[in-house]
């Protein structure tokens, strides 16, 4: 299973050269991961980006594949994954839902770089 962080989706979105790089990474839709708290991110770039339409059939297809809801296990997770490696709270939840799914990070976000199970796609390097 593969966990796509906001910032993967955001540049596959937009179709950046490192969103070609992500695009070859995304996994089938049964094996992709999408925590509530990146359906909130997204539905946010999206409706501040491009309107308040363009959410709609972004967040439509999140919910074809695996949804992880933040439950107490995983907040509580984040908290200690978020205090270890100087993670925002955010990313913590994705990170530790990541984790409790054992499922690996896509991402583009180097404040990730040199975690367990991170697929980093840094930008800059497309």
């Amino acid at each position: 299973m593969r966990l796509v962080d906001t910032s993967a989706w955001i540049e596959w979105l937009i179709g950046s050269p490192v969103g070609a790089r992500v695009a070859r990474a995304l996994p089938e839709r049964g094996q992709w991961l999408v925590p509530t708290i990146v359906q909130l991110e997204l539905a946010r770039w999206l409706r501040r980006e491009l309107g308040e339409d363009a959410a709609d059939p972004v967040i439509a297809f999140t919910e074809t594949c695996v949804v992880a809801d933040l439950d107490t296990p995983t907040a509580l997770s984040a908290v200690d994954l978020g205090m270890a490696h100087k993670l925002a709270t955010a990313d913590a939840i994705v990170y530790a839902t990541a984790l409790a799914h054992g499922a690996d990070l896509l991402t583009c976000d180097r404040h990730f770089e040199g975690l367990r199970l991170v697929h980093l796609l840094p930008k800059g390097q497309g």
